[in-house]
């Protein structure tokens, strides 16, 4: 679902937007009702033709695949065992995309893995053999069938020493050297995704399962991991610091290179740094601080504290436990310590430089880990040359040796790094594209900083109009791809020139009836939504819903979705009636084409539930609110961006009913604190989403009377919009106004005057000066003035805005009978009470 604060289209999270244009509580004087005012809407996520029954064993895929027996289920994929019939017979592993999971973006994901796999060839990593498409849309690959066990239970099972382990473990790194070379990031590297299979009797190292790789952009590749606490990108026990942040936007090579090391140390140590158990029964907030700063033992001193099993653990390596601990000690402690190190700028740079420490390391050469001092160097010298020389010639030898290995050591890796570059840039397909833009391990490139997503996007911008000018169908589709993907960062400015650019070269080279085209004006409908013009984004809607309905009828999926886009754009208008009747028929739609338990119906629900909320239909509401939720928890579990958008949305219902009295806010704060810690661990603090939750909380402070703490919520409120948004968007000015009416509570008027006129100046830029946003704006300015004494410049702002929010919501709703109470409380202070008489006669009774 889409939102039109932050524009995410994720998959799972459909709109991950709670309250975006956030309630906006009339500010109320002696016997005011403040009320809740506005919530935003999220368009749903783009899917696939709805597909009625699963694929089982038995089903026979592409004519020539028979399923056999299911191996093994992930996040997004259902891995069976197959037998291809033709040309060749042979048994292979066949990965489909699971059923209910095919939106665009998890397809998106899905085909990610597949070139990801592609494009690499290493006798260490399965193979690609196959890749397609099942009749209804659902894609798969058909890879190598790896039939092997994890590389610690192969070793262990085996009693293979220490020197066996590290040389299967260099295989592995050269396997991720390579993955690295061609842009992809596995990010859950651990010994269940390294098998190790017999191959001409001997081992060999397999690594499987790049479902959460990282080769296109952190969202288009991303994919969680189920755990015993709740989903995390990856696996608790062999997840680098940057990782356990879980934005997802900072992550590069080296995050590979931190689980290699655990996995060195578990296959050297027998035990895990931090113990499993310990780890995932700790609370979710824990677990990342530990993972994150928490300073693991020394393989050594882990080993000699496992005294019931340290025995057990050195016979599987065919030695004591005394001797074991003494090998480890030293240089291999000083190995596995530096490629787990916090700082990431503190680890091997690369997997073939971890590879060739090891090879040092094995070779009784000094490594780079361990400390730089003579006399380390030359017993390494001696144990190399047994018959011994002079000690002047051994320090120098050993210090001139020492150099020369560092040395060449970083020429090699400079020039691995160069070669890696070279084939990117060389490559023609698609997905060689995005495999050079999202190479951020070249130094050159880097100039040694992180790159981000943001800056790898930009240039994969430029470079998109530069070098597929002459392929106008593969340039539109990165286009739109991309800035979809600015779009869920919330860089609308960004996406926006991308997103016109990809809908004319489709317009040119498609036509206007193609759904492409089709797909195109509604992706730049909903950015312009997302940036606050409404105006602009209306006809290309309107164009998008004519284009589908022609070529797919009435009641596709498609037309759902783009009948939910005209939804959010009356919603976003104040139009509420249009938005209840888009919302209504693309719920109806969906319900028919992809079920009650798909998560394009669970927006629909939440959509229209928002709609009936801000009208006031609260009994129709709250039922739609909790099925939605519920359809998510079925679908996502408990800790996903999806049920943090649900848990706020029925936060700011909980919070409504507060407002007229029927709770004390206790569970819709405890609802919004919730999702609020679920997104800032997930999002990141400067996240849009974030300031929603943040804007949601500080309502609900303020009307509870902690204007101070409200104060400073509205404030971060501000300062994120602005970061994502610029200074004249409308939520700039709906966050300018929930300051000022808490401010206006504190007795500052003079701050909150300014900050009430310079909302209504961004407004006039949006909204006409009847709409009903502006009318709100000003009952509160004239509020202002009430408080203030200022009667004679209240009057005419409160008398303008009534009868607009009467149009607007009717008589009986509650912001209609806020903007009344606002007028009594002007009379009774002013001292008309024939005034008073005349307004209090139209409150509800």
């Amino acid at each position: 679902m889409r939102c039109p604060r932050c524009g995410i289209d994720n998959p799972e999270s459909s709109r991950l937007c709670s309250g975006c244009s956030a309630a906006l509580a009339t500010l109320g004087v002696e016997g005011a009702s403040p009320a809740a005012f506005s919530e935003p809407v999220s368009t749903p996520t783009r899917t696939l033709q709805p597909e009625i029954k699963d694929i089982t064993p038995g089903a026979l895929i592409a004519g020539k695949y028979k399923l056999l027996e299911e191996l093994g289920s992930g996040g997004m994929g259902v891995v069976y065992l197959a037998e291809q019939v033709e040309p060749v017979r042979r048994r292979v592993a066949l990965k489909i995309i699971k059923l209910g999971m095919d939106t665009r973006q998890v397809v998106a994901r899905f085909e990610t893995e597949r070139q990801a796999l592609a494009v690499m060839d290493h006798p260490n990593i399965a193979r690609v053999f196959d890749a397609g498409a099942t009749e209804t849309g659902r894609p798969y690959f058909v890879m190598e069938l790896a039939r092997g066990i994890p590389i610690t239970d192969y070793c262990d099972r085996h009693k293979l020493s220490a020197q066996e382990r590290l040389k299967l473990f260099i295989g592995v790194c050269q396997a991720v050297q390579h993955a690295h070379q061609k842009g992809v990031i596995h990010r859950d590297l651990k010994p269940s995704n390294i098998l190790v299979v017999v191959q001409d009797d001997r081992p060999v190292p397999k690594i499987i399962d790049f479902g959460i790789a990282k080769a296109t952009d952190h969202r288009l590749a991303q994919r969680t991991l189920f755990t015993e606490r709740g989903q995390l990108i990856g696996t608790p026990e062999y997840m680098s610091p940057e990782q356990a942040e879980m934005s997802g936007l900072d992550v590069d090579t080296r995050t590979d290179i931190y689980s290699l090391g655990v996995i060195l140390y578990e296959l050297l140590a027998g035990a895990l740094p931090f113990d499993a158990g310990e780890l995932r029964s700790a609370g979710f907030g824990e677990i990342q601080r530990i993972i994150r700063e928490t300073e693991p033992p020394k393989a050594s001193t882990r080993l000699s504290t496992l005294k019931e099993t340290k025995a057990e653990i050195a016979e599987k390596r065919g030695t004591d436990a005394g001797s074991l601990v003494k090998l480890l000690r030293g240089d291999l402690d000083w190995i596995t310590m530096k490629a787990m190190a916090k700082d990431r700028t503190h680890r091997y740079s690369s997997a073939s430089e971890l590879a060739a420490e090891i090879e040092r390391y094995m070779r009784h050469e000094p490594v780079t880990a361990g400390p730089p001092s003579a006399l380390y160097r030359i017993r390494k010298y001696v144990r190399r040359h047994k018959l011994g020389v002079a000690a002047a010639a051994v320090v120098l030898l050993a210090v001139l040796v020492g150099t020369a290995g560092t040395t060449i050591g970083f020429l090699r890796a400079v020039r691995a790094e160069k070669k890696a570059v070279e084939e990117a840039a060389t490559a023609t397909r698609v997905s060689d594209f995005l495999v050079d833009l999202f190479n951020v391990s070249d130094p050159s490139e880097a100039k040694g900083n992180t790159i981000t997503a943001r800056e790898i996007l930009e240039r994969g911008a430029k470079k998109v109009e530069k070098e597929l000018a002459g392929q106008p169908a593969i340039q539109a589709r990165l286009m739109d791809t991309m800035g979809q993907v600015f779009q869920s960062l919330g860089l609308f400015d960004q996406a926006l020139p991308l997103m016109e650019s990809a809908l004319q070269l489709r317009r040119l080279n498609l036509g206007n009836d193609h759904p492409d085209t089709g797909l195109s004006l509604e992706h730049t409908g909903l950015v312009l939504i997302a940036r606050g013009d409404y105006a602009a984004a209306e006809p290309l809607l309107q164009e998008a819903i004519e284009v589908r309905r022609r070529l797919l009828g009435n009641d596709h999926a498609d037309v759902a979705r783009s009948l939910a886009g005209l939804g959010e754009l009356n919603y976003m208008k104040g139009d509420l009636e249009q938005a209840e009747r888009f919302f209504r028929e693309s719920l109806d739609i969906r319900r028919t084409a992809l079920g009650s338990e798909h998560v394009e119906t669970s927006n629909s629900l939440n959509d229209l539930a928002m709609t009936l909320k801000a009208k006031g239909s609260y009994e129709e509401a709250e039922p739609m609110y909790r099925e939605s939720l519920a359809i998510r928890q079925k679908l996502f579990g408990e800790d996903h961006p999806a049920i943090a958008q649900s848990l706020n949305n029925l936060g700011m219902f909980l919070y409504q009913m507060f407002l007229n009295k029927k709770n004390d806010g206790s569970e819709a704060e405890q609802l919004f604190r919730q999702a609020l810690e679920m997104n800032r661990r997930m999002l990141g603090n400067d996240h849009p989403e974030v300031s929603t939750n943040l804007n949601n909380l500080a309502l609900l402070l303020r009307e509870k009377g902690d204007y101070d703490q409200a104060i400073v919520l509205f404030r971060e409120v501000i300062e994120i919009d602005r970061k994502n948004l610029g200074d004249e968007h409308p939520y700039i000015a709906n966050a300018m106004r929930n300051l000022a009416a808490a401010l206006v509570r504190k007795g500052d008027y003079t701050m909150a005057e300014e900050l009430f006129r310079r909302a209504i100046e961004i407004q006039r830029k949006t909204f006409a000066e009847d709409s009903w946003n502006i009318a709100t704006t000003k009952l509160l300015l004239g509020a202002c003035y009430n408080e203030a004494k200022r009667f004679r410049e209240a009057e005419p702002l409160l008398l303008e805005a009534f009868p607009v929010i009467k149009k607007a919501f009717g008589i009986d709703h509650s912001r209609t009978q806020a903007a009344i109470n606002s007028l009594i409380g002007l009379y009774e202070a002013w001292g008309k009470p024939e005034k008073t008489a005349e307004y209090r006669s139209l409150l509800k009774k």
